[in-house]
């Protein structure tokens, strides 16, 4: 639809105005009355106006009817929606607006409650952010936008000077074309908001159910709506003939998930479509341990991760586990950084460095290499409750894989049980397992990756090329496989190097002779009855 006569032009003549956030709300009023213009308000923001010394029309006055129930109803009246929905062209309506005393209304202003502002202070109450859903605002703007050929709807306070420009330039009215713009921004900024409302909902009353529970998919959601706000342009996508940009999911949730995305950069270039790929991968895995933990990755899979008595030390452990694989690779950290560890990871060539916090010493330091990515991420958090991926032609959904084991979810199933030692470590292999490609084979001891097999078409070409990698020793390290071995040749070929345990989740139709295999080897294994598949 496009303007095309000055037929189309509306006059502005009665506004009405009912604000939340009033920034900027005394001004625009205030020349809105320059064109004669009478303003119908409400509550506070009528207050406002009148301190200000502009003149306005309560809605009361205008419904015949007090607001009640604490302002729940006030606009809520056929004498407000019946001006903003009369057509001015269809006589019909116009017959039974003045035989029901109800006047047009031309402009409405409305910005909503402040429900995405409440529902993110800490220690808010359902009810609390249940009172700050918007009911006549958001019907007022809908009311509006719909007649958008007679009535104008405003509903950001960003739009104030372009609307007063033309209607200086137009004598006080609009164009259909503007008028229409506004309509399609007031659609989306109430179906945004109904989106907010329904995704602080949705987690409390169908909570994310645990693995044992998710017996059929009918527990997630029927559709699923979500909205993206970019944050970067990127020089390329993985390759630099593919274009690529950065974004940041809104779906309003209370506490929305802080990561990569939201990392600040301190210092170096840009980061790549690839840089925060890894990145992400890297910070996933030292998120998912309480202890200070370091992790080196490389193309997302780990080249070393360690538990270590201090963010040195523990950097050191993991760079031991692949030295040359770490050039040009991510180091993330959970904890401070301090100036030690910033000069010892300047020795090598690293792309990015992401930890929670910095030392300002530290900082300097990182400063120096200029091609050096040094990302401040604001918590360690790894609590998403789904998870997404784009396929051809749509988008697969699944709840994310938050699953923790402990000791007392081990099921030993060999002859000889693991000592307190190896279970130690093969807990930690476990989950460093969690973030490898399938198939994942992962050797550790002492909180220390010793080697990493990843995205092998076999399970056993996992566990050989984990050994031959290794730049540490196998014996007497233990071993950790994602899913079930389906064969005992992998038992078999982790034995040959020395290895004293085994954790995987069992499952296989040949789970006895793997079990043999490893009784045999005189290996302590144990299962955990959960796999954890990363492709």
């Amino acid at each position: 639809m496009t303007e095309n006569n000055e037929a189309r032009l509306r006059k502005i003549r009665r506004v009405l105005i009912s604000v939340s956030d009033k920034t900027g709300i005394v001004d625009f009023a205030r020349e809105l009355k320059s064109f004669d213009v009478t303003i119908i308000s409400t509550g506070g923001t009528a207050k406002t106006l009148r301190d200000a010394g502009i003149e306005v029309v309560d809605v009361s006055d205008v419904t015949g009817s007090p607001e009640m129930m604490d302002g729940r109803v006030k606009t809520l009246h056929p004498k407000i929606h019946g001006g903003l929905l009369g057509l001015r062209d269809n006589k019909e309506h116009q017959a039974e607006m003045l035989e029901q005393g109800i006047e047009p209304i031309d402009m409405v202003v409305i910005n909503l409650y402040p429900f995405e502002e409440t529902i993110a202070r800490e220690g808010v109450t359902l009810e609390e952010a249940i009172e700050q859903v918007d009911i006549g605002g958001p019907a007022m703007i809908r009311s509006a936008a719909k007649n958008f050929e007679d009535v104008a709807v405003v509903t950001s306070i960003d739009m104030y000077d372009e609307i007063i420009d033309e209607l200086r330039r137009r004598g006080g009215s609009l164009s259909q074309k503007s008028r229409l713009q506004l309509a399609t921004f007031a659609f989306q900024s109430t179906f945004l908001y109904d989106m907010n409302v329904s995704s602080y909902l949705l987690p409390i009353s169908f909570p994310v159910p645990l693995k044992e529970e998710l017996d059929d998919t009918s527990k997630l959601s029927d559709s699923i709506s979500l909205f993206f706000d970019k944050r970067a342009d990127l020089r390329y996508g993985e390759n630099p003939h593919q274009t690529a940009a950065l974004y940041e999911i809104d779906n309003g949730e209370e506490q929305p998930v802080k990561g990569v995305t939201q990392a600040e950069l301190l210092s170096g270039k840009e980061m790549s479509f690839n840089n925060y790929v890894d990145a992400d991968a890297a910070w996933q895995l030292v998120c998912d341990f309480e202890e200070l933990t370091c992790s080196i990755i490389k193309h997302t899979n780990p080249a070393g991760a360690a538990l270590g008595p201090s963010t040195l030390e523990a950097y050191r452990r993991a760079l031991a586990t692949d030295p040359v694989s770490a050039f040009g690779g991510i180091v993330a950290f959970n904890r401070n950084v301090d100036a030690d560890t910033a000069s010892a990871v300047t020795e090598i060539f690293v792309e990015v460095i992401i930890a929670p916090s910095y030392d300002e010493d530290a900082l300097n330091i990182l400063r120096t290499k200029k091609n050096l990515r040094v990302l401040r991420a604001s918590e360690a958090e790894t609590d998403r409750p789904l998870e997404y991926k784009q396929i051809s032609g749509g988008m697969l959904v699944q709840t994310s894989d938050q699953h923790k084991l402990k000791r007392k979810d081990l099921t030993i199933v060999t002859k000889r049980a693991p000592s307190e030692a190896e279970v130690s470590a093969l807990l930690f292999a476990w989950t460093v397992a969690k973030h490898t490609k399938s198939n994942a084979i992962i050797y550790a001891r002492d909180g220390q990756t010793v080697g990493v097999g990843a995205g092998q078409m076999s399970r056993v070409d996992s566990v050989k090329l984990g050994a031959m990698r290794a730049q540490l020793p196998i014996a007497g390290s233990v071993m950790a496989s994602d899913a079930f071995f389906p064969f005992r040749d992998g038992i078999d070929e982790a034995a040959s190097h020395g290895i004293t345990a085994v954790i995987q989740p069992g499952g296989s139709m040949r789970d006895a002779e793997v079990i043999a295999a490893a009784d045999e080897h005189d290996l302590a294994m144990v299962f955990t009855g959960v796999r954890h598949f990363k492709h």
